[in-house]
């Protein structure tokens, strides 16, 4: 996983509640075998008609928000299935932070473990940005090291586990975490007996 701390980056505004996991990425490009790749098909059927053409009404597609790392959401972001490929996908698409007043515990999980910083604000505060991004493109700046997120003038403050603050600003994933342990794993290997 890539190390967060400072994100700069102009705000996407996707106003919406109850974002399913379904919608986020459709159940048909779940074939893959690899965890990359699904960022093409992210939001697939809000971003193209049936024709296949680009919706222009669509967020994803106006060109002021073209290369966003920050996605400003509504309430329950990510409810619906479990499928971990969504947090893949909006990852692989280049968001790395999510901002909305409540997240779906499984996904709410799966970004901190896939290197996505789901920032949680007030309804109030959320619906305040989401304006502000709809009405010009807006820059945000996160800084995870003090937990905010800064738009304009305005300071958000968030609160973050401290366990998932440290993996998320050293990059570090399960795996990372148990190679930390790699000597006293080869200790107990070296000792265990072997069985014919």
């Amino acid at each position: 996983m890539e190390p967060i701390n400072k994100v700069k980056s102009v705000l996407t505004p996707l106003n919406h509640k109850n974002v399913d996991t379904d919608q986020i990425i459709s159940k048909e490009f779940l074939k893959r075998i690899e965890r990359t790749g699904f960022g093409q098909y992210v939001f697939y059927h809000w971003r193209f008609n049936a024709d296949g053409t680009p919706n222009e009404n669509f967020v994803l597609n106006k060109p002021q928000y073209k290369g966003s790392s920050i996605l400003v959401a509504h309430d329950n972001f990510g409810c619906g299935s479990s499928r971990e490929h969504a947090p893949w996908a909006i990852l692989d698409y280049g968001f790395n932070v999510i901002v909305a007043p409540s997240y779906a515990d499984i996904f709410h999980n799966n970004c901190f473990k896939n290197g996505i910083l789901p920032i949680e604000l007030s309804i109030p505060e959320v619906e305040e940005i989401l304006a502000t991004a709809e009405a010009n493109p807006t820059d945000g700046i996160v800084s995870l090291e003090d937990q905010t997120l800064t738009v304009g003038d305005k300071v958000y403050r968030f609160e973050i586990d401290p366990y998932y603050k440290e993996t998320l600003l050293n990059g570090w994933d399960e795996i990372s975490l148990t190679i930390q342990y790699d000597e006293h794993i080869q200790n107990y290997e070296a000792k265990r007996k072997t069985f014919a």
